[in-house]
């Protein structure tokens, strides 16, 4: 029976990601001709962007087969501000190969998605690519992948010829004796032959408990090899075949192990991308876990909540996408005929083990695009909406009031990107404001308030009393009943809830409030009335609109009784840099508030480590190269948020219709309403 491995391959910028994947697919004879980063003729970077820029910008996917095994291969982005679509691929994979640059070596990005990948229990090989390169290194980079990655490593060989064209790759075989030890660890059989006479223990075994141990992600197996040069690929393929665990389609048994999918059960799939095709329809790339999706099948996803016809199927095989009529269990496809499709849906049934949690931390950085030509507003709001379709984690922001939307990022080369889409695919062009940092408020304490119904200037029929009060971080907004369910038609506490949630989008400063309680204490309202041989008159009976209307202006009344502090982004940094540069770092760092919570004298280099705010990240990055005569190593990621210290509380503008000020709050409602 045919298995399926979805294969992702992640790395840190320019670590040779995509020039493995060229390399693979020669290897396995998808391809003739090895492309070229450079030269922008690869596969997988297929943007007009990808080409220019030498870089891997969104996720691609391609398929060849090893022996019995499809491997369904996803090229992902390196560089940090494309962390999104590293992000979404994560929920679909089998198995990962995690590149390392043997002259480079561990990097910042490196060691978040090493971390990720071991928290989600992702199997992994690492491969050590660039061995050809000038200054590549094999034992001393395999002790800093122990230390600084994990040390639950296992080298499958010895790179010789280093820094040379010559460089080469030569597998243990058999597997050495010490690697014995290494594996009995986990296992206890293994534990007692080991005890008894590690000679009795066939090779045979201990490649076998290798790959187990490999699908449990208790071990990952270290590959070596050149991506240009083809060295060590051989072996590398052969380790993708051997070590990690491929899919196998099959019918439901109680026998059925974790990494088997069954075909013939109910519909359940991840959707991890979403494209346009030339007419603008949407194509949803799924990976589907269970059961069959057959043309013409209609879907429900989104928690039942949306449904959609299939109206074409693509799979991939031999290194492109080829039209089919039904795809199952353990594959990925493209579906077209799902209008309403988004990132992160569930097609079918949820699965158990499905990730609903962001891996990796939200953007903190924002900026406002506007057209260059004011006759594109329009048309720009429209294309905005539709690369935030594609990129769940970069949200959109419209001011009606101002005309303007701003968008979210992960960093500066992001807005390089968002320029250029808009203007090669929408023929848009567009200019930004300065980016500025997303902050989020937090309460300080509990706070009241309440409004009655044709009291004290209430020009809404309707009541409504809440109190708010902190939350743990991260717990997110919890709405909760101190009143009876039964006490007023259940619309209008749908409506007061989800006022709630929409309002504490934009706190007191403008800012999100991400985490809090919010109890509603007091509600009632004006049943229906009407006068005699009349129907029904608004103007005497409550409607959802007077607790939509209400509810902002007493949220943020019990906000500020509460009180609110605005907290910014923290980034843990780590710096690396001869020890000589010291004095010339620690004051730049002071000044961009910078605070090294630990330094590190290693010979004739030191390690700084500690915490800088996100605002100032980018403009360290900038100095430090010539602090540090090039020879400085940057590393940082978000942290936490941190209480903004000074007299000076960062303001975001307002979208809304400002409920802070009440009478202009009425104003602008009434002017929309009367709109």
């Amino acid at each position: 029976m045919s298995r399926t491995l979805n294969l992702g391959i992640l790395a840190h910028v320019d670590a040779g990601k995509t020039s493995l994947t060229e390399r693979l697919l020669h290897t396995v004879g998808v391809i003739d001709e090895i492309g070229s980063v450079d030269d922008g003729s690869t596969r997988t970077d297929s943007l007009a962007l990808e080409r220019r820029r030498g870089i891997t910008i969104k996720s691609a996917v391609v398929s060849f087969e090893i022996d019995d095994i499809t491997v369904n291969l996803i090229d992902t982005p390196g560089h940090p501000d494309f962390i999104a679509e590293v992000e979404r691929v994560l929920n679909v994979l089998d198995g990962a190969v995690l590149v390392i640059s043997a002259v480079e070596g561990v990097q910042a990005q490196t060691r978040v998605l090493m971390r990720t990948l071991r928290r989600l229990r992702i199997p992994t090989l690492i491969f050590v690519n660039k061995i050809d390169r000038r200054g590549a290194r094999h034992g001393e980079l395999l002790e800093t992948i122990a230390t600084r990655l994990t040390p639950a490593i296992v080298p499958m060989g010895e790179a010789r010829e280093l820094g040379t064209p010559a460089a080469h790759f030569t597998p243990y075989d058999p597997l050495p004796p010490r690697l014995l030890e290494l594996l009995a660890e986990q296992d206890d059989g293994l534990l007692a032959a080991y005890l008894d006479d590690e000679t009795t223990v066939p090779d045979t075994r201990l490649r076998t408990e290798l790959a187990a141990q490999t699908a449990e992600t208790l071990l990952h197996p270290v590959f070596h090899g050149s991506a240009i040069t083809g060295a060590g690929i051989d072996e590398l393929v052969a380790g993708i075949r051997e070590l990690l665990p491929a899919t196998e389609a099959t019918e439901a048994t109680e026998a059925t192990e974790a990494t088997e999918g069954d075909a013939e059960g109910p519909v359940s799939g991840t959707v991890f991308k979403v494209e346009r095709g030339p007419a603008g329809e949407k194509i949803a790339y799924v990976r589907m876990f269970d059961g069959t999706v057959r043309t013409r099948d209609r879907l429900t996803f989104r928690d039942g909540e949306q449904e959609g016809k299939v109206t074409a199927i693509s799979v991939f095989e031999h290194g492109t996408a080829v039209r089919d009529t039904a795809v199952s269990a353990g594959r990925i496809a493209q579906l077209w005929g799902l209008a309403d499709i988004r990132i992160g849906d569930t097609i079918g049934v949820p699965r158990k083990r499905a990730a609903a949690e962001h891996h990796f931390a939200p953007p903190t950085l924002e900026t406002i695009v506007l057209p260059v030509h004011a006759e594109d507003r329009g048309a720009l709001h429209l294309a905005l909406t539709q690369l935030a379709e594609q990129d769940p984690l970069i949200a959109l922001r419209h001011d009606d009031l101002r005309q303007e939307t701003s968008v979210s990022l992960y960093g500066e080369v992001q807005k390089e990107v968002v320029q250029a889409t808009l203007a090669d695919e929408y023929g848009i062009d567009v200019i930004f404001r300065e980016t500025t940092t997303i902050c989020v408020e937090r309460l300080v304490g509990s706070g009241s308030a309440v409004e009655f119904d044709k009291k004290d200037g209430n020009p809404f029929l309707a009541t409504v009393g809440l109190r708010v009060e902190p939350a743990p971080v991260g717990s997110g907004v919890e709405f909760r009943l101190e009143v009876e369910l039964g006490s007023m038609p259940y619309a209008f506490f749908k409506a007061v809830e989800d006022t709630v949630r929409e309002v504490l989008e934009q706190g007191v400063h403008g800012w999100r409030v991400p985490d809090c309680t919010v109890t509603m204490t007091h509600c009632g309202y004006s049943p229906r009335q009407s006068h005699a041989h009349q129907g029904f008159d608004k103007s005497m009976s409550s409607t959802g609109a007077d607790f939509r209307g209400l509810t902002p202006l007493v949220l943020m009344d019990a906000l500020r009784r509460a009180g609110i502090r605005v907290h910014e982004p923290m980034h843990r940094f780590r710096i690396g840099a001869p020890a000589d540069t010291l004095s010339a770092v620690l004051p730049v760092l002071a000044a961009h508030r910078a605070v090294p919570q630990h330094t590190e004298t290693i010979g004739t280099a030191v390690r700084l480590e500690g915490l800088v705010p996100a605002a100032r990240v980018h403009g360290l990055e900038q100095r430090l190269p010539g602090l540090t005569s090039g020879e400085g190593e940057w590393e940082t990621a978000f942290d936490h948020y941190a209480p903004v210290s000074g007299t000076t509380v960062p303001e975001r503008p307002r979208t809304d219709l400002n409920p802070l000020e009440r009478k202009e709050y009425l104003l602008n409602l009434t002017r929309r309403v009367g709109a």
